[in-house]
């Protein structure tokens, strides 16, 4: 079982074990705010109540400059497992401008990509196929990727993932 760190400001931080999540609430360092009432924590000195989601009693501020590290899976769920191409379901991810002529593996250089696509595209680029993109590959942004863990994210968690409203 894991359990959602919220910041003072009630800004997502980090998913921790439900272990550690008791450590900070026992020591007063947070406080519960969710509770997962199904699945108590028995204790030599009885049951106490299974945090689903803690805050902390103190502000710990956010590096402004957290990048979310590049990896497969996480093209692939920017890209809603969707083809940058072609708009098909989408297996593997293709480098827009191949390694071999000098791409990098960032957010803005990688899209998911079905596998006819990317067999017929090889190291060429999408302007030499005369190919499109469906969309522009950035760094993803917001609380689900800032904090690793959250794309299986717990329904208690879901208010306070989704982004307030502007």
């Amino acid at each position: 079982m894991r359990t959602l760190v919220l910041n003072a400001g009630y800004e997502p931080l980090a998913i921790v074990s439900f272990r550690r999540a008791l450590v900070l609430v026992m020591n007063e360092k947070a406080a519960i705010i969710e509770v997962d009432a199904a699945n108590p924590v028995w204790g030599s000195d009885g049951a106490h109540e299974r945090p689903a989601v803690i805050v902390l009693n103190r502000y710990v501020r956010i590096p402004a400059s957290r990048r979310v590290p590049v990896t497969r899976r996480g093209v692939l769920r920017r890209d809603a497992n969707r083809c940058g191409y072609c708009g098909k379901l989408a297996a593997t991810i293709d480098h827009v401008i191949p390694r071999s002529r000098g791409g990098e593996d960032s957010w803005e250089n990688l899209v998911a990509c079905c596998l006819r696509c990317n067999n017929a595209k090889s190291n060429r680029t999408p302007a030499e196929m005369g190919w499109s993109l469906r969309i522009k590959p950035r760094m993803p942004h917001g609380p689900t990727w800032a904090v690793r863990g959250a794309e299986k994210a717990m329904p208690a968690w879901d208010q306070y993932l989704t982004p307030a409203a502007a």
